[in-house]
């Protein structure tokens, strides 16, 4: 008997290991979601918001480096699913999203709720497709699905409402070819790289989430160049632990002098699986080696001597025995001399303790007169207490400063967020699809009080399916980084206050463990009470509202504007805020 258009594409997820396939129920999704519903292994995730479901599953699809699914039924929600898709895209996680369409006859004529959704989905996706027939099953599938698996990015296939029922005339297995090729440079470039490495004095590598996987070698050549290693945001997994004697913490805006440091003093920089956007925070006249499996990425942020096209594992494999051992390792040790005295600098900063001495209480004086709890101490009580195979996800904004700063990723950790979109209200849904991927695992998201509001409606998501998921909520009742924006280039601080609710109050309404923390001295308890208790767990924490993330390098430009935003604050006048 010939399947249906919707029983391939669901055999097929079966098939591919797909697990769960997050989205909003809709008519024009009937005959997918019952044919989810009569598989056994793939089951249904419904969300409240189409928006989480794209986040959900693109947060699955980077921490299992296979398919994530989406579904988003006829017009509407489809148009939900784009900002966590565009998410997944900039994250190049594999994802396939099928979104619901008018009935063939139907389109082009302007109908109730009609969206081209091939259109929509131009800029989004590298890979889009309406099936007006079901003579193009299964190939229509297999080619959406290669094209989000070998390239990595999202696919969107548009199934109309009508044609999910219908049979396929010539039915078949689906066949999937998903091998990537492991590439590496030709010996002429690779024999200039090494050259131009070995005549330089004071090497310092930049590693991002590219080099993961060739973790061996990464470390090899940081020894053989005594180079330190600065990381990017995304390369602390992997590379953050104390088995690395080389790693001198991040760049960019929420890096560390140590960091800046290595980078301005050294004369070479060789970049390994990197594309770190901020070209502000690149050495100036050094020689550059850059290492991307992506050709487009060769110099496009900062200018390269020689570029090397290829997969770093491979590369490196090929380039080490053309690398001469350093003799000089002042350059590392000065970098790691540095490095451990901010860390301890830090660490003492995150002590609740630091208050109560003479420095902590003029601090407080000036910027917590509250005694509010810091922001910094409660992200160290977490990496404290966490597991040491946690999987972290954190909002965009200052949840991901103190994260970067004063969580460790130790042990089996991984670490997750829109890093690359930027987008708010990223942590929750990203918390849904990584423990639905890893139910035994303990799974911590930082959620900003901006973020979490923005999408609060899939908590009951997670009572639903009773996912122990822990939420850690920053509650400084302020969009913090855009306050932080407008004050350092001198403008008072203006939209930025934030009339929360009682989060805890709210999440023991809808059926979660709820927990509001006020008082510094029961912090370390209380966030341990969160972490063991079952279940899904919302930990409210009124934070310190003026806290200030300082970066690696601060201007005077900053200062003075920061002075000038905090004097125009205190002025009497138009309320800032309202």
């Amino acid at each position: 008997m010939a399947r249906t258009v919707a029983r391939v594409i669901v055999d097929a997820l079966q098939e591919l290991g797909v697990e769960h396939v997050f989205g909003v129920v809709g008519d024009a999704l009937n005959p997918l979601t019952e044919a989810i519903r009569t598989t056994e292994g793939v089951d249904w995730v419904g969300c409240r918001h189409e928006e989480v479901a794209a986040f959900a599953a693109g947060a699955r699809a980077q921490l299992s480096g296979t398919l994530g699914v989406c579904m988003g039924t006829v017009g509407p929600g489809s148009v939900h699913l784009l900002n966590g898709l565009y998410d997944a895209a900039k994250s190049r996680a594999p994802v396939l999203a099928i979104c619901g369409q008018v009935p063939l006859a139907e389109i082009g004529s302007d109908y109730f709720q009609e969206v081209d959704n091939d259109l929509l989905f131009r800029d989004v996706a590298i890979h889009r497709a309406t099936v007006t027939s079901p003579d193009q099953m299964p190939r229509a599938l297999e080619t959406a699905v290669r094209a989000a698996v070998t390239r990595g990015g999202v696919a969107v296939l548009t199934v109309p409402g009508d044609l999910g029922d219908q049979e396929v005339p010539e039915d078949r297995p689906t066949r999937f070819a998903l091998d990537r090729a492991v590439t590496r440079p030709d010996d002429a470039s690779l024999a200039r790289a090494a050259e131009l490495l070995n005549a330089a004095s004071r090497v310092t590598l930049l590693v991002g989430q590219g080099a993961r996987e060739a973790r061996a070698e990464v470390l090899e050549t940081a020894e053989l160049l005594a180079a330190p290693m600065v990381l990017t945001l995304k390369a602390k997994e992997g590379f953050e632990d104390t088995d690395n004697p080389y790693q001198v913490g991040q760049t960019g805006l929420i890096g560390n002098p140590a960091a800046a440091h290595a980078l301005e003093s050294g004369d070479a920089l060789l970049m390994l699986g990197t594309d770190f956007p901020y070209r502000e925070f690149y050495p100036s006249e050094v020689k550059v080696v850059q290492v991307d499996t992506r050709e487009e990425h060769l110099g496009r942020r900062t200018p390269v001597d020689i570029g090397l096209a290829g997969d770093v594992g491979a590369t490196l494999r090929a380039l080490l025995p053309l690398l001469t051992a350093a003799t000089d390792r002042d350059h590392l040790d000065d970098a790691r001399s540095r490095f451990t005295r901010w860390t301890e600098g830090q660490r003492k900063l995150a002590d609740p303790a630091h208050e109560h001495r003479a420095v902590g209480k003029l601090r407080a004086a000036l910027d917590n007169p509250e005694h509010a709890i810091r922001p910094e101490a409660l992200a160290a009580a977490v990496d404290a207490c966490a597991d040491d195979d946690a999987v972290f996800l954190s909002d965009t904004g200052m949840a991901t400063v103190w994260l970067s700063r004063f969580v460790s990723m130790r042990g089996q950790r991984r670490l997750l967020g829109s890093y690359n979109l930027g987008s708010m209200a990223n942590a929750m849904p990203q918390a849904i699809g990584a423990q639905l991927w890893a139910p035994g695992r303990q799974v911590v998201a930082f959620c900003g009080d901006g973020g979490l509001s923005m999408l609060l409606g899939d908590l009951m998501t997670i009572k639903t399916y009773q996912l122990p998921v822990k939420l850690v909520v920053f509650d400084n009742r302020r969009l913090g980084m855009v306050k932080l924006e407008q004050e350092q280039v001198g403008l008072p601080e203006f939209g930025t206050e934030l009339d929360n609710p009682d989060f805890a109050a709210v999440a023991t309404a809808l059926g979660i463990t709820g927990i509001r923390l006020t008082d510094p001295d029961d912090l370390e308890e209380t966030v341990r009470r969160a972490l063991a208790t079952p279940g899904p767990v919302l930990l409210d924490v009124l934070t310190n509202p003026e806290e200030i993330s300082v970066p690696p390098k601060p201007t005077l430009a900053q200062g003075w504007g920061f002075t000038v935003a905090k004097a125009k604050e205190m002025l009497p006048g138009r309320s800032s805020n309202h």
